[in-house]
């Protein structure tokens, strides 16, 4: 008797092994081989080019887009913003941006369409990503308010 549960508990547990080794393989995030997730540049949102204007000095650009990943030496008056990846199993994604300059100045600026969200927030929240929240702060007399800019 003793031999016969040792017999089934010996099937049962190599079954299980077996399922859950299968079922890992099954997952889209596992393939063979393994291929990594190649991403390079600079992620910039809608948000961020909308909130350009004319007349931004470099600092304040850098501060709302980040460190330009290229800068040409000959051309200080460009700043280009490139972004590329390329996941394991997909699609590439690759988008362009550029700001010029004319002295110390932003004068103009041009890309492709840039993504609503931070690669971090999910795609499927089911929200509608070009909500707006107004802020407002109260006026001095404390008759309204005023939105903040």
């Amino acid at each position: 008797m003793a031999n016969r549960i040792s017999k089934t508990l010996r099937a049962g547990i190599t079954g299980t092994v077996l399922a859950l080794a299968l079922t890992a393989c099954g997952s889209t995030e596992w393939g063979f081989p393994y291929r990594p997730n190649i991403q390079q540049g600079n992620w910039i949102t809608s948000e961020q080019v909308a909130r350009l204007e004319p007349g931004m000095s470099r600092e304040q650009v850098r501060f709302l887009l980040g460190t330009p990943t290229l800068q040409d030496i000959f051309r200080s008056d460009r700043w280009d913003y490139p972004y590329y990846s390329k996941p394991g199993y997909g699609d590439i994604e690759q988008r362009r941006f550029s700001v010029w300059f004319e002295g110390d100045y932003l004068v103009r600026w041009e890309g492709d369409s840039q993504p609503d969200r931070q690669p971090f927030q999910k795609t499927d929240t089911g929200k509608d990503g070009r909500q707006s929240v107004t802020e407002s702060t109260p006026t001095s007399s404390g008759a309204g308010a005023e939105p903040l800019r």
